[in-house]
């Protein structure tokens, strides 16, 4: 186990919200973006657990879309939050798992001693970049932003239980943005090339890839784990689509034992997760000593499963 605990949260939604049909969606306007909702939710949680930056020894941005090419979006955060000081600023992108990736491998550092406590922050904006003749996509995403503070803790039953990662790359391009980059530079945008540089998702194909692998590595899991579905107190699923029910049934798990939000707040990318994390926990649904299982599909296609000791 990594000896870990949470002692900040904090979230950031836009001003502006759609509905198509009974589903909410978060959407930036003029004034609103991915940095000023990640500055958002960074001073939320450091308010929260009573820290001022000065206590921060890193800042990490778990986003799947950055703000630039270069540099990291961490330090683009960083120079609004901690402007003159020397506080590391890293990115880690696991797409819409970027944050239980990041919670896990930082879970390392910091029982490595590297480092005391550290503030992550998944911010997203993905409604900029969706394509409004992929009607899935273009209804499913919603803006926002959440950011929690880990520290080490001294207690031996607290903390990261077990943590596994895999990749099936068959479905690589299932979900991708092409445009922007080296495969589809910037020099080569016009009219007809457009959608390259738009969010392009295979959502029935995602699905079949997912309910054909994940029991499997749910399996692993406990057995690596020593953990039941029994043991879990509460899962937070990546609000992934409104198909995450019929997953969810696939592995186990009841609706009693997992948090639905898809049609409050819809996908939310990177900052699905931590996003329900933070309201379970100021709602008090999520409370000292529970079991927290945080689960997640994400391009790649990468799954995450981390189960965490509050």
């Amino acid at each position: 186990m990594n000896h870990v605990k949470i002692t900040g949260y904090g979230t950031a939604l836009p001003k502006n919200t759609v509905t198509f049909d009974d589903q909410t969606r978060y959407r930036v306007v003029s004034g609103e973006t991915q940095i000023s909702l990640a500055v958002e939710a960074c001073e939320a949680a450091l308010k929260q657990g009573s820290w001022s930056i000065a206590d921060i020894d890193c800042i990490v941005s778990a986003s799947a879309v950055s703000v630039q090419p270069i540099p990291c979006t961490a330090a683009l955060i960083h120079e609004q939050i901690a402007r003159g000081t020397d506080i590391p600023a890293v990115d880690i992108n696991t797409t819409c798992t970027s944050f239980v990736t990041a919670l896990d491998t930082f879970s390392f550092l910091i029982e490595a001693r590297r480092y005391t406590r550290v503030l992550i922050v998944s911010s997203e904006v993905g409604s900029l970049g969706l394509n409004p003749n992929q009607k899935e996509s273009f209804e499913l995403f919603s803006d926002g932003a959440a950011a929690i503070i880990l520290e080490r803790s001294e207690n031996p039953e607290q903390g990261i239980i077990c943590g596994m990662q895999r990749t099936w790359s068959e479905g690589a391009h299932q979900t991708e943005i092409r445009g922007g980059l080296t495969a589809y530079p910037p020099s080569n945008y016009k009219e007809e090339t457009k959608e390259e540089y738009m969010f392009d998702m295979k959502g029935r194909e995602i699905l079949s890839l997912v309910i054909k692998k994940l029991p499997k590595m749910m399996a692993d899991f406990y057995t690596e784990s020593g953990l039941s579905a029994e043991m879990i107190n509460k899962v937070v699923p990546h609000q992934a689509s409104r198909a995450m029910p019929l997953l969810m049934k696939k592995i186990g798990f009841s609706e009693e034992q997992y948090v639905n939000s898809i049609k409050e707040y819809g996908n939310m990318v990177s900052a699905s997760i931590p996003f329900i994390l933070c309201k379970a926990l100021a709602a008090n649904e999520i409370k000292e000593k529970d079991v927290i299982l945080f689960i997640g599909t994400a391009a790649g296609l990468t799954t995450n499963i981390l189960a965490m000791r509050i």
